[in-house]
């Protein structure tokens, strides 16, 4: 019987080594960040951020792959795929992993069960804007016109967050903003500067050279408090509409079954990389804030993102195939 419990301890200690020098070892080779989003958005550049910062802390090419497509499924499908040694990674954010198993009837894959949440990176508001010369300048100019007559607002498509944020604030209003919903973010933009829609709510990254340019005018953001780089532009919150606070997070997610010391590995490397002061200057520029989590709490904050949205889609009635 001793020998047993001897053979036994034994191996959970050759088991632990084998665990840590995993995460010792790596990364081995070159570490690929799939993005499911198209280049130029949020995703695409707080991933680009991260990745040169990573590739010059490990020593190793960390590469940026941009595979949109499905509203962000396909992107998501491949990463779920992925052989789960770490070494492929998905960069998401509650558009692509706490709406779409609500928004889509099927998907080939479970945003939880398929996903081991790895570090969050920011968190950052969306913008309503109009186009520079609209009387739309502030939320009582948009509650008036909406009030008044057909004011329209475009998105990125049905069941997206510019989608959804309509119909939170439609709700929140008690107006009714019409949606035309495009095929993807860049076609309603297009659409907003030739004047064929009033608004768009997008994320803040796209459109800072816009806003800083003067192309484009910022109504309000999303979040609760203002955004730390863009202090001019006030929140609907402040509007009146107090309980207004979306603030999503963007973060890095890999296949399931990665072990649970590489997960740890990355997360801290990660987290290390939030608090530099280049990291910081860099998101900070783009209107997002770092966002600092361990791996248990970014999977709550997903499970309760996930419920949340959820009664948002809801209530809107979108659904897709």
């Amino acid at each position: 019987m001793m020998k047993r419990v001897v053979t036994w301890g034994s191996g959970l200690v050759l088991a632990a080594f084998a665990l840590l020098g995993q995460a010792q070892d790596f990364p081995n080779r070159p570490v690929k960040i799939v993005v499911p989003q198209t280049p130029g958005g949020a995703s695409d550049a707080l991933a680009r951020t991260i990745a040169q910062k990573l590739s010059e802390k490990w020593g190793q090419p960390v590469v940026v792959e941009n595979r949109a497509g499905a509203g962000g499924n396909l992107g998501m499908e491949v990463v779920a795929a992925a052989p789960a040694d770490g070494h492929t990674l998905l960069m998401s954010y509650v558009g692509t992993h706490a709406i779409n198993g609500s928004l889509y009837k099927k998907l080939p894959f479970d945003p939880e069960k398929d996903f081991a949440p790895v570090a969050t990176l920011a968190t950052l508001p969306f913008v309503a804007v109009t186009k520079a010369d609209s009387p739309i300048k502030t939320i009582a100019d948009l509650v008036s016109a909406a009030k008044a007559g057909q004011l329209t607002y475009g998105s990125a498509g049905n069941g997206s967050v510019n989608h959804l944020l309509g119909e939170m604030f439609n709700t929140a209003a008690g107006v009714k903003l019409v949606h035309v919903p495009y095929r993807g973010a860049a076609p309603a933009m297009q659409d907003l500067m030739g004047g064929q829609i009033h608004l768009v709510f997008t994320s803040l990254p796209s459109v800072a050279g816009a806003i800083k340019q003067g192309t484009l005018h910022p109504v309000a953001v999303t979040s609760a408090k203002r955004a730390a780089a863009f202090g001019q532009i006030p929140t609907i919150a402040e509007a009146g509409f107090k309980d207004f606070d979306v603030n999503p997070w963007f973060g890095l997610f890999a296949p399931a079954k990665v072990p649970a010391a590489v997960v740890r590995k990355i997360n801290a490397d990660v987290n290390e990389l939030l608090k530099s002061r280049d990291v910081v200057e860099r998101f900070m520029a783009q209107g997002a804030e770092p966002y600092i989590t361990d791996p248990q709490q970014f999977a709550q904050v997903l499970h309760a993102d996930i419920a949340k949205w959820g009664q948002v889609v809801k209530a809107s009635g979108a659904s897709l195939d």
